[in-house]
């Protein structure tokens, strides 16, 4: 199921279908796509969908030189080739590239994963406030200056225009909105959310939403982009107000404020949603079944991607040691919801 909500992800963003069905989900089944992801599914070996569940930083897959990055043929045909990698994320270095630099090397890595596996890779840039990795990319002002505007039209067209741009440097996913609420002035990333409202930050997030995907998740539009709202959820409220840090949230404040912006954010459209770095009353974020899976994918019958934020498997070994290994933390990780 897992590689199958991946799957969806891919052909979602790079294909247009139309014919639908009804479901009892927030986002109606198109048949027809579906299909398409039951008849690859059938043909994966157990090799390849290890290897769609698996990210890699550009960085391993090159270097930069004189500011431009150059792709490793032999390092992207082992990870690809050999590995079956299925997604890559992140600006060389990291250092914005031209437009055209960023169609070579998402092409090449695009050409190299059909011709090995015959699935497209997804890939990921943090386009937060703008084509901030593109030279030359449209800059906006961070989400707290457009929160309070007031005017979620403002976050529309920031992420429309950033779809554009975005896509057309050959990018087809960013990690974005972040619909965090900044209620605490200590922690570090206040100005990548839209406020303190959980209200506020679910208009905004929403709008934002539908401006980079479009009005019909189902059929992505050439000029516009997968969303990944993040970080999902309290991530904002951790107890010492720094980064990656543990949260005491009571049950009824998780659910009525933490909880309401993905949810509006989800029945706007979006495909895929980053989890919480952190702890929520004890339990790492990553190994919780009844925040990732219950809230998220049955109550809401939701089956895009969830996807993890950076190391976060891995810390459930190595900061959380509620793993004995890393084997155990991705058993873990993948059994409580993620992708």
């Amino acid at each position: 199921m897992t590689v199958k909500r991946i799957i969806n992800i891919l052909i979602l963003v790079t294909t247009a279908t139309c014919s639908m069905q009804a479901a009892a989900s927030v986002r109606k089944k198109d048949v027809r796509t579906e299909q398409k992801i039951e008849k690859v599914l059938s043909k994966m070996t157990l090799d390849e969908k290890i290897g769609q569940m698996t990210e890699l930083s550009i960085d391993v897959l090159g270097s930069v030189v004189n500011g431009e990055f150059q792709l490793n043929k032999d390092k992207l045909h082992e990870a690809i080739g050999k590995f079956k990698v299925g997604s890559v994320l992140n600006a060389p270095g990291p250092v914005a590239q031209s437009r055209e630099k960023w169609q070579e090397i998402i092409g090449e890595i695009q050409s190299v994963s059909m011709k090995e596996i015959g699935i497209p890779c997804i890939y990921g840039l943090d386009q937060n406030h703008g084509t901030t990795y593109t030279l030359d990319g449209t800059f906006f002002p961070q989400n707290i200056n457009v929160g309070a505007s007031f005017n979620p039209q403002l976050a529309y067209e920031a992420a429309r225009i950033t779809a554009y741009e975005t896509r057309a440097s050959n990018c087809p996913w960013t990690y974005s909105p972040t619909v965090d609420m900044a209620r605490d002035p200590r922690w570090p990333r206040v100005w990548e959310n839209y406020g303190e409202d959980c209200l506020v930050n679910s208009i905004m997030g929403s709008f934002a939403v539908r401006g980079f995907q479009g009005d019909d998740p189902n059929n992505i539009p050439a000029d516009r982009i997968a969303t990944s709202v993040k970080h999902y959820m309290g991530y904002s409220m951790a107890r010492t107000g720094k980064d990656r840090t543990p949260a005491y949230i009571p049950i009824s404040e998780l659910r009525e404020k933490c909880f309401a912006p993905f949810k509006e954010c989800v029945e706007a459209g979006a495909l895929t949603i980053m989890v919480n770095s952190g702890s929520i009353n004890g339990v790492p974020v990553h190994a919780n079944y009844d925040l990732l899976t219950q809230w998220l994918k049955e109550d809401l019958k939701w089956d895009g991607m969830l996807v993890t934020d950076w190391a976060d498997i891995n810390n459930l070994y190595t900061r959380e040691h509620i793993a004995a290994d890393k084997k155990e933390a991705i058993q873990i990780a993948i059994n409580a919801g993620i992708d």
